[in-house]
């Protein structure tokens, strides 16, 4: 390790090829998987659990306590897997009783001056951007991409493969393959060039774009769109995806299409 003017507290438990840069602080109670570097200016506060190869950048605070009123100084912790990128000024805070963790999956990016809350779990290979913040008790998918500036209210949701767009308000729940935008946030298609890039075939995406057909552009309510939507097409993995998630839906889902002024 390199750490000449760094502060590893001696019962933080880091693998042995980690590197710290100087002015860097470890608390106790905290694991570093190996291959991971950390930046100069970085503060790992108790309860974090670092997977392999991270990099997480200056100015980062992983793991402080809640800002939640509520929290008592319950024993949290935050989970990060491996191969996950922190830039500069990102904060992740630790969770409370409600989930005991805050989780980030693999191979993520969070760019930076982002905020995840406490008890938020996120999935695999997500990427947000610049200023992305999510408040507590979120729930994002795997292949999320979140752009610069997206604000998530707190228990809600956003599906596997979903793409908000900048600036955008997630007040109601997002569910799996579209994209999202305007105000107040609406859908305006499916993921297509994510989906593409992620190797669904083009048969695949007609037949989640005719889900979608039916749920948000044929004027029906939720409920009917459902009904039909299970009568009609074909059971496969995406199908059910998509219907479960709507009716797991605490928030609701939200708006349909709509043309712009």
């Amino acid at each position: 390790m390199n750490q000449p003017l760094a502060y590893i507290h001696p019962q933080a438990k880091i693998a042995r090829n980690v590197v710290i840069e100087p002015f860097s602080t470890i608390h106790p109670n905290v694991e570093i998987g190996s291959g991971t570097w950390i930046g100069s200016n970085v503060t790992i506060m108790e309860g974090a659990r670092i997977g392999k190869n991270c990099r997480i950048f200056p100015g980062a605070v992983i793991s402080a306590i809640p800002q939640d009123l509520k929290y008592n100084d319950e024993d949290t912790t935050v989970v990060i897997g491996d191969n996950v990128t922190i830039r500069e000024c990102v904060t992740i805070n630790r969770g409370t009783t409600d989930r005991m963790k805050t989780v980030i999956g693999d191979n993520c990016l969070i760019m930076a001056y982002s905020h995840v809350a406490h008890d938020c779990i996120v999935g695999n290979n997500c990427i947000f951007s610049n200023n992305t913040t999510l408040a507590g008790h979120v729930n994002i998918g795997d292949n999320v991409v979140l752009a610069g500036m997206v604000a998530v209210h707190q228990f809600a949701s956003v599906g596997n493969h979903a793409f908000v767009t900048g600036g955008s308000l997630v007040r109601k729940d997002v569910p799996p393959y579209v994209k999202a935008a305007r105000e107040p946030l609406s859908y305006v298609g499916i993921n297509s060039v994510g989906l593409r890039r992620r190797g669904f075939t083009t048969e695949k995406i007609r037949e989640i774009q005719n889900i979608y057909r039916i749920l948000f552009q044929k004027n029906y309510n939720n409920t009917q769109a459902i009904d039909i939507i299970e009568a009609e097409m074909e059971a496969t993995p995406e199908r059910d995806e998509i219907v479960q998630f709507i009716k797991d839906s605490h928030r609701g889902i939200m708006k349909g299409y709509f043309k712009s002024n």
